[in-house]
C-alpha cells in the first residue's frame, strides 16, 4: 500500500505567520520570536503518542535554554479547555497555545499529534514532520529527529532530515458542512 500523501508547508519558505491566546487569555504571535528558534508542538491532552512525546522535548528544551522557545498548540475540536488546562499542568508545558477552532492547524497542514515544524531565527521553516522515528512497532526512539534538527540550527546548519513524516494521532478538526 502507498503511503498517503499530504499537503505540506514548504522548508526554507517564511514560517506562516499566527496569534493564538494561551490558556491564561495572553496573545503570543510568531513574530515575537525572532532571534529564537521555535519548535511548533502540535498537541493532544489525550493522545498517548503527545504524551510520550512531551517526556522526551521538555528536557531538550531546558538543555537548550534560552536559544528556544516550544510553543505547544492544541487543535483537536474534540478536546474542551478545561482538560487541556488540567493535561497541560500535569506535564508542565510551558507554553500552550489554544487553537480552538484548528485555524493554525490548517494553516500549517498538521495532520498529527504529535506534529513538529522548526523555525529558525529569522522566521524560516527548518524542519517539519515527526518528532523521532517511534511508532507502533517500535515503541523507543533511535533517532531524535527534532533534537537533529535544533542542534543543527544551533551551529548554523540546516537539518537532515528536514522533512520526515508524522507519526501519531490524528489531529481532529471540526466538521464542515
Amino acid at each position: 500500500m502507498d503511503a498517503i500523501e499530504y499537503e505540506k508547508l514548504t522548508i526554507d519558505q517564511p514560517a506562516p505567520l499566527f496569534k493564538l491566546l494561551d490558556l491564561e487569555g495572553e496573545q503570543h504571535e510568531l513574530k515575537n520570536y525572532v532571534g529564537k528558534i521555535v519548535i511548533l508542538n502540535f498537541w493532544s491532552a489525550e493522545c498517548p503518542w503527545a504524551k510520550k512525546g512531551d517526556e522526551s522535548i521538555l528536557p531538550m528544551v531546558e538543555k537548550w535554554e534560552k536559544d528556544v522557545v516550544l510553543l505547544s498548540i492544541a487543535s483537536n475540536a474534540n478536546e474542551g479547555k478545561e482538560l487541556i488546562r488540567e493535561e497541560s499542568a500535569l506535564r508542565k508545558l510551558p507554553i500552550l497555545l489554544h487553537d480552538n477552532n484548528q485555524e493554525v492547524a490548517t494553516l500549517y497542514h498538521a495532520v498529527t499529534t504529535p506534529h513538529i515544524f522548526v523555525i529558525d531565527g529569522e522566521g524560516i521553516l527548518k524542519y517539519q514532520g515527526a518528532l523521532s522515528d517511534v511508532n507502533f512497532r517500535q515503541p523507543e526512539p533511535t533517532i531524535n529527529y527534532l533534537e537533529l534538527a535544533v542542534d543543527s540550527l544551533l551551529i548554523g546548519e540546516n537539518p537532515d532530515p528536514s522533512e520526515v513524516p508524522s507519526y501519531g494521532c490524528t489531529v481532529v478538526y471540526n466538521k464542515v458542512e
